[in-house]
């Protein structure tokens, strides 16, 4: 009898393990509880932001330097407005940066990428980068390819 009790203590505590992994990568997927990053901010503006969240991160040469703080719809421009933190220590990118989301794998979550640009003067809290590329949406690729196949 005890043997079998060791033997479903043992089990129960498997089962507890797998349980606790899969929360850890839910909520890392999520970036749920990723930290705030103190530092400056900037905006982009982007005609599509996909999936795009609040707390995705912002990279630069694949380092991540900052993160999405908000997202916000410009009722008259209607592009959706994007503030980014960036940290302290990145506070020389050039004016003339560029802005792109791609997204992290093929079904990833989406980060905003910078290029930075070659201007000597460098980016300032409430900056706004001009240049900037909107997510590429899967299905519309795919749809675009189906017509013109459609057409041939």
């Amino acid at each position: 009898m005890n043997v079998q009790r060791g033997v479903e203590l043992v089990v129960g505590l498997f089962v507890l393990a797998g349980i606790a992994a899969l929360m850890v990568m839910a909520l890392q997927w999520s970036n749920f509880g990723a930290s705030r990053v103190s530092g400056y901010e900037i905006t982009a503006r982007f005609d599509n932001i996909g999936g795009l969240t609040v707390q995705s991160p912002v990279k630069l040469a694949g380092l991540t330097i900052g993160r999405v703080d908000s997202i916000e719809l410009d009722p008259e421009t209607f592009q959706a407005e994007v503030h980014m933190v960036i940290a302290d220590k990145y506070d020389n990118l050039p004016t003339d940066s560029f802005a792109n989301i791609y997204t992290a794998g093929l079904l990833g979550a989406q980060y905003v990428e910078i290029s930075p640009g070659g201007a000597l003067e460098s980016l300032e809290d409430g900056d706004r980068i001009t240049m900037t590329q909107s997510a590429i949406i899967l299905e519309s690729v795919v749809s675009k390819f189906l017509f013109d196949k459609a057409k041939e």
